[in-house]
């Protein structure tokens, strides 16, 4: 059976769609959720005076893997502390870039393109080896490959797409942006970047129909995904193709903030809501398998072993790198400094 992949626009998760009006508005007021097993959210809106708002505003990707970063937000002791709005990553970047937010997880490589910002410490977006919701699908094999049509939802791995095509494969496609549709994508070209929830349902649903080829690349039959007008498909895990390049992980998104709102406490609350998240991966996984319809288990492990919640040592060095070789490439200016928010000694505990 070919595996559901889905077209337009991206999907909304279970936990950031579910909600019903309340009597009160503004922007980035607090509307009712409807409870689903204790699930509350708030969402953004913007029909009156933005002098009428009193709490941060945060913009957050609407994926999984954000998931644990907010659940202190949306179902723990700091529910209602922040006003909450969700999207997708390239629209986080905009919200914080034109003052619709205070705070955002934005791909990292926003960072350097928008000013006086801090990044929030110890805490990211990151994969160490193998991401698996990063997929490169190609017709032929990827050097092979001459037009290249990316994610519009995308920043970061937009970045790094390019950085591995004239870095490690030695290609300089045409590259173009388009909403992440897989089989419209590859009508228009031989090769396609899907990021989020749309590319780990397919890197799941071809681990049984699939077999390794050259260093990195897995074959699986185009069939598979629905795809009918080639017989097989290449498919490359973009966080393993950079550290095969690099020996580094990649860091895929960060918490940041203006200057003005980056105190202590907000670094602690932001800390602690991860921490709650991480603690409560098994209740975050037994809601997304429902909404994702895939296993518990294989969400679980996702978030347990592909993707990295942390900004340690070795996951610094590497979005430094990943800064170096965007500038080398012309993708942003001369890279700028990673200024850190301040932080309390002891993180708050939920």
């Amino acid at each position: 059976m070919p595996v559901r992949i889905g077209g337009g626009g991206p999907r909304r998760s279970l936990f950031f769609n579910r909600f019903r009006h309340s009597e009160i508005a503004g922007p980035f007021l607090a509307k009712e959720a409807c409870r689903l097993e204790k699930l509350a959210l708030l969402y953004w809106t913007s029909n009156v005076s933005p002098r009428t708002v009193t709490k941060l505003r945060i913009s957050i990707v609407q994926y999984l893997n954000t998931a644990p970063l907010v659940w202190g937000f949306t179902n723990g002791p700091l529910r209602g502390k922040y006003d909450l709005s969700f999207t997708v990553p390239s629209q986080c970047a905009d919200d914080l870039r034109s003052g619709k937010a205070d705070i955002a997880i934005i791909p990292a490589i926003e960072y350097q393109r928008i000013e006086d910002l801090v990044i929030l410490p110890d805490m990211a977006i990151a994969s160490k080896r193998q991401v698996r919701s990063l997929l490169i699908i190609a017709k032929k094999p990827i050097e092979q490959v001459r037009r290249f049509a990316l994610d519009a939802s995308s920043c970061s791995t937009q970045t790094l797409t390019r950085i591995l095509c004239a870095e490690k494969w030695k290609i300089a496609p045409q590259f173009f942006e388009a909403p992440p549709d897989l089989p419209a994508m590859l009508n228009q070209a031989e090769a396609v970047l899907l990021i989020g929830d749309p590319a780990l349902r397919i890197a799941v649903g071809i681990e049984r129909e699939s077999w390794p080829g050259a260093e990195g690349q897995i074959i699986c039959q185009a069939a598979a995904l629905g795809i009918t007008s080639v017989e097989t498909l290449y498919v490359y895990d973009v966080v393993g193709e950079w550290r095969s390049l690099t020996g580094l992980p990649a860091v895929l998104a960060m918490w940041t903030a203006r200057r003005d709102v980056a105190t202590p406490e907000v670094a602690a609350d932001f800390l602690a809501s991860r921490d709650f998240g991480l603690s409560r991966v098994t209740e975050i996984c037994f809601d997304a398998a429902r909404e994702l319809e895939l296993p518990q288990r294989t969400l679980e492990s996702y978030l347990r072993h592909n993707i990295d919640f942390s900004l340690d040592e070795e996951n610094r060095r590497g979005l430094e790198l990943y800064f170096t070789h965007a500038a080398k490439l012309g993708l942003i200016p001369q890279s700028k400094p990673v200024e850190w928010a301040a932080t309390k000694a002891e993180a708050v505990k939920l």
